[in-house]
């Protein structure tokens, strides 16, 4: 990426429904210097993904209205979102979810539980090196 990416912040749309989860990554994030802008369901997190076209997304897979494999399965079948990066970071760490995960065109599978806010933050720039 060029020198003029190192000056752009990158805006990363969280799809969280938890609230305080919510709350501490959009916190954590932004002191690290990203963009974010929370979503609390799934249906939401697609119009602001459609609507802003962040440079990622973080998106969790229990959620309401429309759960976060569907919103992926959504996300890669739109040409003008697919190629956007979606690191999944939820608390499901059965094998099977992380393989249906990265199936579907995740990333990155982060389990909440195993991450610090640093290493997530670490884990997100690598994207963007």
């Amino acid at each position: 990426m060029s020198d003029a990416t190192e000056q752009k912040k990158i805006k990363i749309i969280l799809a969280e429904d938890d609230k305080f989860i919510s709350r501490a990554y959009k916190d954590g994030l932004e002191r690290a210097g990203f963009i974010v802008i929370p979503v609390m369901d799934g249906v939401t997190a697609l119009e602001k993904i459609k609507q802003e076209k962040p440079d990622m997304v973080l998106l969790d897979l229990i959620m309401p209205v429309k759960n976060g494999f569907e919103v992926l399965k959504d996300i890669k079948a739109d040409d003008a979102i697919k190629n956007i990066p979606i690191i999944i970071l939820s608390n499901l760490g059965q094998d099977s979810d992380i393989e249906k995960g990265r199936e579907l065109g995740a990333v990155d599978y982060l389990i909440k539980s195993n991450f610090s806010m640093n290493e997530v933050i670490e884990k997100i720039k690598t994207y963007f090196k």
